[in-house]
């Protein structure tokens, strides 16, 4: 069994809550780094994590790189932990999208399977991603003999955790938690996800 503690990063310079931020690469501000600190560092000796795998967007890599180094720990950058691709949506504030698209907002706030934002990822895209993100830190895993995983990443990939872990359909995704520079514990065995 994986121990897998994920954090989400910090708050960052897009600092207008209700941003679509996505695969926009913004940078942490100084209160997210001192949120993201906290989390880590008070959690490192109740976990002995063996490893950071991390999202290669700044926002999460350039802590990940700063921690591996001050404790002596692996580093893996996924490709598939980044955040979900809001294509044309990305980077603007749901309030603006909801003037301009009332309708398609709606529809993805409640079930996002039924709308893809344009030119952006669906929802079983990303699923699928964040899955074959799994098994590849499953593999590192085993080549390593790591049974104890930080793993840093975003919102969207946490409430999409919460859902397979319990079951869920996807379209329960926005309705999961995972606030900004928060720690959420996972278990992980064989493809199996629990909390």
């Amino acid at each position: 069994m994986i121990s897998l503690s994920v954090l989400r990063h910090g708050e960052t310079r897009l600092l207008t809550s209700g941003v679509l931020r996505g695969r926009t690469d913004d940078a942490l501000t100084q209160k997210g780094w001192a949120q993201m600190h906290a989390s880590f560092d008070d959690n490192f000796l109740s976990n002995q994590w063996q490893v950071i795998i991390t999202s290669p967007l700044s926002r999460c890599l350039d802590f990940a790189k700063i921690k591996a180094m001050q404790y002596e720990l692996g580093l893996v950058v996924l490709d598939e932990l980044q955040e979900m691709d809001f294509g044309e949506w990305e980077g603007q504030r749901t309030a603006d999208l909801y003037q301009k698209y009332p309708n398609d907002l709606s529809t993805w706030w409640q079930a996002p399977t039924a709308f893809t934002p344009p030119n952006g990822e669906s929802v079983y895209s990303f699923a699928r991603r964040i899955d074959e993100g799994l098994a590849k830190i499953e593999q590192i895993c085993q080549t390593h003999h790591y049974q104890k995983v930080c793993m840093i990443s975003h919102g969207g990939v946490i409430k999409y955790l919460y859902c397979r872990a319990q079951g869920l359909p996807l379209d329960s995704i926005l309705t999961m938690p995972a606030d900004l520079g928060e720690l959420h514990h996972f278990g992980y065995h064989q493809g199996r996800l629990k909390i």
